[in-house]
């Protein structure tokens, strides 16, 4: 082990951040690259668009959730994360280089140009979803729970954010083709590398002594995730719609919405009703973790939502330009966007967690960018007004970002972290498959796109209200009982 890890320096921390934040890059360039080429050379309607990023969510919920599963009890190439982050790393490169030949590749595959799209896309975020739990993972199974581990968190944020900006930078000063090279090979570096100077422990705290509280049955990790069942029924139902190629009736499709929506609105809300009690095959902490994932979903319906349709509202918005300049403007935007984002968590949220809490400092921020999402439904018809707009609900993304992990990871059982990041995985993906079925519909039927953002500043509010009520981090021990609790 090495010094600096001993002693929890800077450096290490730096270091520690580097493979999440090649994973966040090549997300970054997906972002800002994924639907303008798929739009602009490709020539895809918005509504299959919003397909090919529905594999993406698709991805992460199978591979998140497994190498979850799979990463807490393996060992070899001297890691237990290590494997899958080099893994990952290297097929997300290769994915990236895939892009700009989607219509070459489906011609050698004799697919047709949308199913290849889905191909390149499916495996590209699995590949970056093979790594993210571990990436993340890691920086809990070498940090002690409290503020050192919230720093890891927040270091992670600040490094992986600088580099985001320089990705949008890329994209905006150059061109998205510039974005995608230059990406492929950063990831390859930063994924490659830094696993070899972080040294992981061979035991996690409670595996050696079985006193794990959390066991991996399928019946178990469906009741810790009974918050997110309506996004689960909702997705699978349009989804095998999409892939047969049909829409459904007008009665099967509201009856299935409106079974969905009362799968999670009723559960959800009674779930918070029921205060600090604990019960079920995960208690204690099972409830505060369910919280967090009812909390965290309407985060990224809003979040998503902006990501993949953010195009579409500068199209509308500024139609005298051509698409190069508008791509110019989004790749800008997101600059901005992911700018605060670096600059905020290690600078100003993790000094404030100290001050306020970590829960509280996350929902004033979620609030933040819930009236900054708003002012972008009555203000955002300038590029001056969306960058500013955008770069305030930044505030919002630097904490989305960093606090969840810090404040998920000191409510659970330390052992399991690997399972619990990929069901916690769950609340990002299954919503992202809301916003990309859902989400993309109603905006891709409306003459005004400015209601995307009446839809995000509308989730965004949501979750900070729920987050509020989200206890303050309680660290977990290896035994199932709350840290101080003896």
């Amino acid at each position: 082990m090495l010094d600096i890890q001993k002693r929890l320096s800077p450096a290490f921390y730096a270091i520690l951040s580097l493979p999440s934040t090649a994973m966040g890059f090549a997300l970054s360039v997906q972002i800002s690259a994924l639907s303008w080429i798929l739009g602009t050379k490709y020539g895809l309607e918005i509504d299959k668009i919003g397909l090919v990023w529905a594999a993406g969510p698709l991805a992460g919920i199978f591979g998140q959730v497994i190498i979850g599963l799979i990463s807490d009890e393996v060992w070899f190439w001297g890691g237990r994360r290590r494997p899958f982050i080099l893994i990952g790393g290297t097929l997300a490169a290769l994915m990236l280089l895939a892009l700009p030949s989607i219509d070459r590749i489906g011609d050698v595959l004799g697919l047709g140009l949308l199913p290849t799209a889905i191909v390149v896309a499916l495996t590209l975020d699995l590949a970056i979803n093979i790594s993210f739990n571990p990436t993340r993972s890691i920086i809990t199974d070498v940090t002690p729970p409290g503020e050192k581990r919230t720093q890891g968190y927040t270091w992670m944020q600040t490094i992986s954010g600088f580099f985001g900006v320089a990705a949008y930078a890329v994209g905006a000063i150059w061109d998205n083709y510039v974005l995608i090279y230059f990406g492929a090979i950063l990831l390859l570096v930063l994924a490659i590398f830094p696993p070899f100077f972080i040294s992981e422990p061979r035991e996690l705290p409670g595996a050696a002594d079985g006193k794990s509280s959390a066991k991996a049955s399928f019946s178990a990790i469906l009741y810790a995730i009974q918050p997110l069942w309506g996004y689960i029924l909702y997705a699978f139902y349009f989804i095998v719609l999409k892939v047969m190629g049909t829409e459904g009736s007008d009665f099967f499709n509201g009856l299935i919405q409106g079974a969905s929506l009362g799968l999670l609105i009723i559960p959800g809300f009674m779930l918070f009703a029921r205060g600090k009690q604990t019960f079920g095959p995960y208690a204690p902490g099972l409830i505060d973790f369910q919280k967090i994932l009812f909390a965290h979903s309407f985060t990224w319906i809003g979040i998503q939502s902006m990501f993949i349709y953010m195009f579409n509202y500068v199209q509308d918005k500024l139609p005298d330009l051509d698409n190069v300049d508008q791509g110019r403007i989004v790749s800008w935007a997101f600059l901005l966007f992911n700018g605060v984002a670096a600059l905020l968590p290690a600078l100003v949220l993790e000094p404030l967690t100290r001050r306020i809490g970590v829960v509280r400092t996350h929902w004033i921020c979620l609030a933040i960018m819930a009236l900054g999402y708003a002012a972008m439904f009555f203000f955002g018809s300038s590029a001056a007004a969306i960058y500013l707009l955008i770069g305030i609900c930044g505030i919002g993304w630097s904490a989305t970002v960093s606090l969840p992990f810090s404040i998920m990871s000191q409510k659970i059982d330390q052992s399991r972290m690997g399972m619990y990041m990929g069901l916690f995985n769950l609340a990002v993906t299954l919503p992202q498959l809301v916003a990309s079925l859902g989400v993309g519909t109603f905006v891709g039927q409306s003459d005004n796109k400015s209601v995307l953002f009446v839809i995000c500043a509308g989730c965004l509010a949501l979750s900070a209200l729920l987050w509020r009520f989200v206890g303050e981090t309680e660290a977990v021990k290896s035994d199932g009982v709350p840290a101080g609790a003896h």
